[in-house]
């Protein structure tokens, strides 16, 4: 059992295949890549839509990240949240995020 598997809940209908890939995929922030972990709530692994459309379900478009930046991301376009001052602030860049964002861009 994995550590992020012991803190998701999948309220989100996303297929237990596309589950399973992306927890063995994403063991850090797809954003910021901070390893997860479960010593504060902002640290812990959240499920992301890197495209904000909750009928795009496939581990192309499901991703871990920490809940810091999934609070920051909200229903923010990704290319506009990458111009936030949360993402300057953290150094986040288009350069420095997981493949699984970058195919977004």
């Amino acid at each position: 059992n994995c550590e992020p598997c012991k803190v998701m809940s999948n309220r989100w209908n996303i297929p237990p295949e596309v589950e399973k890939a992306v927890l063995e995929r994403d063991k850090a922030c797809v954003y910021c890549g901070m390893k997860f972990s479960d010593k504060s709530r902002k640290t812990k692994a959240s499920w992301e839509h890197i495209v904000n459309d909750i009928r795009l379900n496939g581990a192309d478009n499901i991703a871990l990240c920490c809940v810091s930046c999934n609070a920051s991301k909200g229903a923010k376009d990704l290319m506009e949240w990458l111009k936030s001052d949360y993402c300057k602030k953290k150094e986040i860049r288009s350069e420095s995020v997981a493949q699984v964002v970058k195919t977004h861009l």
